[in-house]
């Protein structure tokens, strides 16, 4: 059975790159009828996040993309979390020392730094070498006795090659000689993250380990590692790093970097992990809407790309824009709803305020500024907007229609968008008038700005006839 696993470290919020990583292991495990791992690596202690390993569960739930076996849902292969794991690490560490493949290293951090600016003075690349390897056992086990720090170190083959298949890169291979003698153990007993990942993926039975390439340079370590033990090696698939533009990852300094980030800014999750699945993959075919099934239904290996892909905001934008499109009002209210409240529009008609604002909305964070006349009129409006040449108002129509229509409305019956409808257009036939030059004045007075979402009759429904009445009395009164 197909087995993959997402292992993020909790150092903060999702960003966009470990949600495609998660994304695609997940598919591609749902896709093959596998198992779909949880897996939180908590080795490295000093960039742990406190409340980091909720946001990774609640975004992944969020998104719908359940796990099998992980921490809080358990599994065969447990602890889910490499911090539980603690103990199981140096054993395996001790075998491999037991059989000459690795060796307890004792070089403290000024004798490594000193080695360092050494070979930086020659003009070479520091590479450990293997000082410690050949220590006699009896003067290994004084000094482990006496309580002196160590690490353990992988003896790394002097000569030969380390290789490996990956799914999309192909053969890779690498020159043992151009291999460090990286630290399996480190002196605080925690494994470091390259050894506690392979123990873990061989005991947790990941058969297909799907990653970012930044990992191809250490995965030919991994395989010395599996070679080393003797364990079958898993099927490698590594993605290509998502990017602002041709030179520029993703970065949370631009505030492009996270999936919550998105959120804040009123983008749907639905268009977000849409999008992110077509960065790197293709489906073969010219769609580009998908819902959570149809990627699992479409998602193969074959389809992922050997370029960067590039990250868009204004695809993503435009892609949001569309969904924002498919909901059915209530939908749109549910989600705008935040919105309203910010802009202090609430309280008014969510049906009139869903049709004339769903059309206009690509995020949902745009809705407070298109509604900000709705909440207070800005009163210093110049009267020169009441001029149109393609309605043929000026300050002059603009006034002898105000005069015309304060009055009708205030005696109107009953308000009701129908009502407000069938007198407005009424008077404009009454009196030989186009309906826009009718009706432009009576917007502008309303809303004190040329461009707004809806026209004179839906602010008017939206206002009610109090505000209504008193806003075209002050534009009246600006005309004189």
């Amino acid at each position: 059975m197909v087995r993959t696993r997402f292992a993020p470290s909790p150092t903060g919020y999702m960003h966009l790159g470990n949600l495609r990583s998660a994304l695609y292991t997940f598919l591609y495990a749902r896709h093959n009828g596998g198992k779909f791992i949880l897996r939180i690596e908590d080795t490295d202690q000093a960039r742990y996040v406190e409340g980091a390993t909720d946001v990774i569960y609640r975004t992944l739930r969020d998104i719908g993309m359940n796990w099998d076996e992980g921490p809080d849902v358990g599994g065969d292969y447990g602890p889910y979390i490499q911090s539980a794991r603690k103990d199981m690490y140096l054993p395996y560490a001790e075998q491999l020392v037991r059989e000459g493949k690795a060796y307890y290293c004792f070089c403290t951090k000024e004798e490594l730094d000193a080695r360092r600016e050494a070979a930086t003075a020659r003009g070479e690349t520091f590479k450990y070498d293997k000082h410690c390897l050949n220590m006699p056992k009896e003067e290994v086990e004084r000094r482990i006795a006496a309580g002196e720090p160590y690490v353990i170190r992988q003896n790394v083959p002097e000569s030969g090659e380390a290789s490996f298949d990956d799914v999309i890169y192909g053969h890779i291979a690498v020159d043992c000689a151009e291999l460090d003698d990286m630290i399996l153990i480190k002196a605080d007993g925690m494994p470091t993250y390259n050894f506690a990942n392979v123990i873990d993926d061989h005991t947790m039975g990941i058969t297909h380990v799907m990653r970012g390439n930044e990992y191809l340079a250490s995965t030919p370590k991994y395989n010395l590692l599996y070679e080393a033990f003797g364990w079958e090696k898993p099927t490698y698939i590594h993605m290509t790093p998502i990017m602002r533009d041709a030179q520029h990852k993703l970065s949370k300094r631009d505030g492009d970097a996270y999936y919550e980030d998105f959120l804040a800014k009123g983008y749907l999750k639905e268009a977000i992990v849409n999008y992110v699945a077509l960065l790197g993959w293709n489906p073969g075919d010219e769609r580009e809407f998908f819902t959570m099934d149809e990627l699992i239904e479409a998602f193969s290996v074959e389809g992922m790309s050997k370029s960067p892909a590039i990250f868009d905001v204004n695809k993503l934008t435009w892609m949001n824009a569309e969904y924002i499109r498919r909901l059915t009002p209530e939908e749109f209210t549910a989600h705008a709803l935040p919105y309203y409240e910010q802009a202090g529009v609430a309280g008014m008609d969510h049906a009139v305020l869903a049709r004339i604002l769903q059309p206009r909305t690509e995020v949902f964070t745009q809705i407070p500024e298109m509604v900000d006349f709705l909440a207070q009129l800005d009163a210093d409006y110049s009267v020169e907007l009441f001029t149109n040449k393609k309605s043929k108002t000026n300050p002059e129509v603009a006034k002898a229609v105000l005069e015309l229509v304060i009055p009708a409305l205030s005696a109107l019956p009953e308000w009701t968008e129908e009502a407000v409808h069938t007198l407005l257009l009424g008077m404009a036939a009454e009196q030989g008038m186009k309906n826009g030059t009718l009706l432009w004045p009576v917007r502008i007075a309303m809303a004190g700005k040329q461009v707004t979402p809806g026209g004179a009759i839906e602010i008017a429904v939206l206002l009610g006839r109090e505000e209504t009445l008193r806003r075209l009395a002050f534009g009246l009164a600006k005309l004189g």
